[in-house]
């Protein structure tokens, strides 16, 4: 965590000082430089203090995530406009490197306004801004029953973040108007405490599907990221969380499987705990979870996480034919445009949102039906997706 913010806190003060060209090209104004760079040092040195005294001061990780949210919003506007001031490096280059033209200044800014006011609209509307990405999966080994059998995955709710009833209940109605046969969700219920779900439960227990709910824990909800009274009252929290899953209708699995029936054939459901690299736990257990199936019953796995699918369930000895994974919440920042797709996150997670295909297995990422940390979404939209399997002939 300490390595990621040391890296975003480097990338913005690159793009800021490249930004800044813009600025003294459009005005020489000794006001505005100073403002310029104290807003950012204000809040640099603000999240570097918050985040070394960390648990020691009161409500800092909220005070964190506001700092971080505006120092974001100031972000992005400058980093998706440098490469209009490089590109006008660049033919400077071989004009004996003249000084920058104004109306380049001029255009940068104007396109740093828009991008902006489109993050503002990421901060405010963009949180609940819930689309539906539907996809057709076909294998050949499928039981023909399963032919047509649909799938909506929902993942990282962080209920923990959520302010508006009304429009989180907008969500739900638009998972359940899927009427997929099964609701999968893959972790991260809360962000911190089992008690942030208390306001929320009825609401979440609406979701229905006639073959079944089933749930699989996110590395948040472990409460690893808050200093707790003593280990007894983590523990506590834990075993909370898993009657909260109970208690909304989800049958939660814990490294284990089960096998969903119809019409006298059977597919595989695998559900294990958080498994991810760099720092995350590791409390998956693929082989424990598969160990009672028949080796070539048609499985469904949930695992949290992407990286679980790169370096264990990938090469897992039992075939795992569709891996559904989320956390990665595509950054909660991106751009996903006529098929192009990109996103900050993609340096540092391999597989990070939509699906991704290797031999025969399919892993699809959840890109997140609540946010975390930045107060919203641009680009990056909130999720529902609904798969149907079919048997290809």
């Amino acid at each position: 965590m300490a390595r990621r913010l040391l890296l975003f806190l480097l990338l913005f003060f690159v793009v800021d000082i490249y930004f800044y060209q813009a600025i003294i090209t459009l005005t020489d104004n000794i006001y505005i430089h100073v403002a310029y760079w104290l807003i950012d040092l204000l809040l640099i040195v603000g999240m570097v203090v918050l985040f070394v005294a960390g648990r020691k001061l009161r409500h800092s990780q909220r005070w964190l995530t506001g700092l971080f949210t505006i120092l974001l919003s100031l972000a992005i506007p400058k980093l998706l406009t440098a490469p209009v001031l490089l590109l006008e490096d660049f033919t400077r280059l071989f004009r004996s490197f003249p000084p920058r033209n104004i109306y380049v200044s001029e255009l940068v800014l104007f396109l740093a306004i828009v991008v902006l006011l489109t993050v503002i609209f990421g901060l405010t509307r963009g949180r609940h801004f819930y689309k539906v990405r539907k996809l057709t999966l076909h294998f050949p080994d499928l039981p023909a029953a399963f032919d047509g059998f649909t799938i909506t995955q929902i993942s990282d709710i962080h209920v923990g973040s959520f302010t508006n009833q009304k429009e989180v209940q907008k969500g739900i109605d638009l998972a359940n108007a899927q009427q997929s046969d099964l609701l999968l969700f893959t972790g991260d219920l809360v962000n911190h405490a089992a008690s942030e779900m208390d306001p929320w439960i009825s609401a979440f227990a609406q979701l229905q599907a006639p073959y079944g709910k089933y749930s699989v824990l996110g590395n948040h909800d472990y409460g690893d990221y808050i200093q707790w009274e003593s280990q007894t009252a983590k523990v506590a929290n834990l075993e909370r969380l898993k009657m909260v899953h109970k208690e909304m209708g989800f049958r939660l699995l814990l490294n284990e499987s089960d096998q969903i029936e119809k019409e006298s054939e059977s597919i595989a459901l695998v559900g294990v705990e958080n498994w991810g690299k760099n720092g995350f736990q590791q409390y998956g257990d693929l082989r424990k979870a598969t160990a009672p199936l028949p080796t070539n019953i048609f499985k469904v796995l949930m695992s949290h996480d992407p990286s679980h699918w790169d370096v264990v369930s990938e090469d897992q000895e039992q075939h795992i034919h569709l891996t559904l994974a989320g956390h990665t919440h595509g950054m909660q920042f991106g751009i996903e445009l006529f098929g192009f797709k990109w996103s900050p996150i993609q340096y540092f997670y391999k597989r990070w949102a939509g699906l991704y295909k290797s031999g025969s297995k399919y892993l699809y990422v959840n890109r997140g039906f609540g946010y975390h940390g930045l107060k919203g979404r641009i680009g990056m939209w909130p999720e529902i997706t609904v798969l149907t399997l079919k048997r290809k002939q």
